[in-house]
């Protein structure tokens, strides 16, 4: 049989979700950009001055090292953050 869920109790578990989905969404979004700093300045670096990256990376492969860097820290830390937010809730509604 199902359970008799109030309305207002359904709002603000879904309020909490998208608040908790944006604070994850925020904190990726500023790992990547620390992500991207932190990997476009060696890339590049070492693509002006290693013979051997001079020849192997063109711009394209320096473009790709940077992006992935950055899709994995976003995902990591949206995920991490979400994560720790529902793990805090969830104490809270117990």
């Amino acid at each position: 049989m199902a359970k008799n869920v109030s309305l207002a109790s359904m709002d603000q578990k879904l309020a909490m979700a998208k608040r908790c989905s944006h604070e994850g969404v925020v904190a990726g979004a500023k790992a990547a950009v620390v992500a991207s700093v932190a990997t476009a300045i060696p890339t590049f670096a070492f693509g002006k001055m290693l013979p051997w990256a001079r020849t192997y990376l063109n711009p394209t492969a320096k473009a790709l090292i940077v992006s992935t860097a950055a899709g994995m820290a976003y995902f990591v830390v949206a995920d991490k953050t979400i994560l720790k937010i529902a793990r805090q809730n969830s104490f809270k509604q117990a």
